[in-house]
């Protein structure tokens, strides 16, 4: 399963409509995808949760010309700029949007309503203040790509030397499954992408996404002749800088408009 933050649905569609390239509609329906409704809570001049074309409407209103995505993990506060209240919640949730041109970031809480077999998903996003400053660690989309192509290929010899379970023809299944959707219309990066992106981020987002697709096989798959705790410990070592770098790179994407935009 490629890896599609709500986060970076919200931030790229959100850019594509703050720049006057989609309309309301549309942004919303790309935003919500499969989830069954998108509530904003807290929002500046607001008494209780409102709907995503309001929302947008308003933080538009509040100054706001671009939203960043934050994809933090412990340890590493990646795109977050403070303060701890928000970093803390963001850090629980694992993702982030932050408002650019107003101090404002949402977090999203999700849950499951409805009986087994009919289970919908609702996304509350809260609205809280953040401090206006860089954000931490957020690479450049050419730093990204570097670091992505070597990424790549230590994943690939890591899952190899670590024995894990058909890491070879799982991976290979997986990826040929990934580039038959790329090669599907538009392409995997460009469906999570919306307009206003440059070609380069869509092409560092299918990296990071097939980076990220290997990483999850060797912990879901398990081990082939190792299975002991040591070795399982050495798997988790060893694939920890990769999945790192395959966050960076996902970021750097999503917020590739935003960058581009500043830079004029």
């Amino acid at each position: 399963m490629l890896f599609e933050p709500r986060s970076g649905r919200l931030a790229a569609w959100g850019n594509a409509l703050l720049a006057g390239l989609v309309s309301p509609d549309e942004a919303v329906l790309s935003i919500v995808g499969e989830d069954a409704v998108h509530r904003v809570a807290g929002l500046p001049g607001e008494s209780g949760p409102v709907g995503l074309t309001l929302a947008l409407g308003r933080m538009r209103a509040l100054g706001v010309t671009g939203l960043r995505v934050a994809l933090p993990a412990p340890g590493h506060p990646l795109g977050l700029s403070g303060p701890p209240e928000f970093n803390a919640r963001a850090l629980e949730a694992e993702e982030a949007v932050v408002a650019v041109g107003a101090a404002l970031g949402l977090v999203p809480e999700v849950s499951e309503a409805g009986p087994a077999g009919d289970v919908h998903v609702e996304v509350v996003w809260h609205c809280l203040p953040v401090r206006e400053a860089p954000p931490a660690d957020v690479p450049s989309l050419g730093e990204a790509e570097r670091e992505l192509a070597e990424a790549l290929r230590e994943a690939t010899v890591v899952l190899t030397r670590l024995d894990v379970a058909g890491s070879g023809p799982v991976a290979e299944a997986a990826l040929s499954a990934y580039r038959a959707r790329a090669e599907a219309g538009s392409g995997a990066g460009r469906e999570v992408l919306a307009p206003g992106y440059p070609a380069r981020a869509a092409r560092v987002l299918s990296l990071a996404q097939r980076v990220d697709l290997l990483v999850s096989l060797a912990y879901e798959h398990g081990h082939g002749g190792a299975v002991a705790a040591s070795e399982m410990a050495a798997r988790a070592e060893a694939l920890r800088p990769v999945e790192r770098v395959a966050r960076r790179a996902l970021v750097a994407a999503y917020n590739s408009a935003v960058e581009e935009r500043e830079r004029g």
